[in-house]
């Protein structure tokens, strides 16, 4: 046997044996333009979003001065191809530490939100909101003050983390979903109620305090681990 005969089909092989491909999805593609297909979803005087580069990495910055307002992207999300949400985030001026769960004090120098839009009927609509808290409390859950039971809000990150420095976070969201809304009792009627999310959204927010936050937020890229 030729040697390049030989090589072929253990190059082949390998491909054959190999693990299961990483898939990705990114929603953002900051560098090529992709957040023009995101729409800003002003709640009260709109916080100031803009694509940039910081500290050598493309950026979407935020700047809210007693203002609240959201980027948004509709698009359905199959977690079961991809549950992993990947992101980066800074926050550059961080928030005096608040009362978060009451409405006065539902302000975040930072927050990364995932929907399941229940369309009409409003009561399955449900959310995580992955939050920088400005509490040294990370990983903490509660029910949002405004909306109930059906937006989690998490505290990915808490006042204990370094302002002006970039983190990089994954959380499993179909997990998630399953441990904070609960789990159904078996996989099929788990990916019957989780399965697809329709809504990712960034926001900083500082409207019910009347403070000041400016952050970062680098890509959001939706990964099969």
């Amino acid at each position: 046997m030729k040697i390049s005969s030989l090589f072929a089909i253990v190059f082949v092989g390998s491909m054959l044996i190999s693990p299961t491909a990483l898939a990705q999805l990114n929603i953002t593609d900051i560098a090529q333009g992709g957040m023009e297909a995101w729409k800003t979803k002003d709640i009260a005087t709109p916080t100031r979003y803009n694509v940039t580069d910081y500290q050598n990495r493309p950026a979407i910055h935020a700047r809210s001065d007693n203002a609240a307002s959201g980027l948004v992207l509709n698009k359905r999300i199959d977690l079961l191809d991809t549950p992993y949400m990947n992101w980066s985030w800074l926050v550059k001026q961080s928030l005096p530490e608040l009362q978060e769960t009451t409405k006065q004090g539902d302000d975040f120098a930072a927050r990364v939100y995932v929907v399941i839009d229940g369309g009409m009927r409003f009561w399955n609509t449900k959310s995580i909101s992955y939050v920088w808290s400005s509490s040294p409390i990370s990983d903490k859950v509660w029910d949002n003050p405004f909306a109930g039971a059906n937006v989690k809000m998490l505290a990915a990150r808490g006042s204990e983390s370094i302002s002006k420095q970039w983190y990089d976070e994954k959380r499993n969201i179909y997990q998630d979903l399953i441990d904070y809304f609960g789990d159904k009792g078996s996989d099929k009627a788990n990916q019957k109620s989780y399965r697809y999310i329709d809504m990712v959204a960034i926001m900083t927010d500082t409207d019910n305090s009347g403070t000041h936050a400016e952050s970062y937020y680098g890509d959001i890229v939706f990964s099969s681990r």
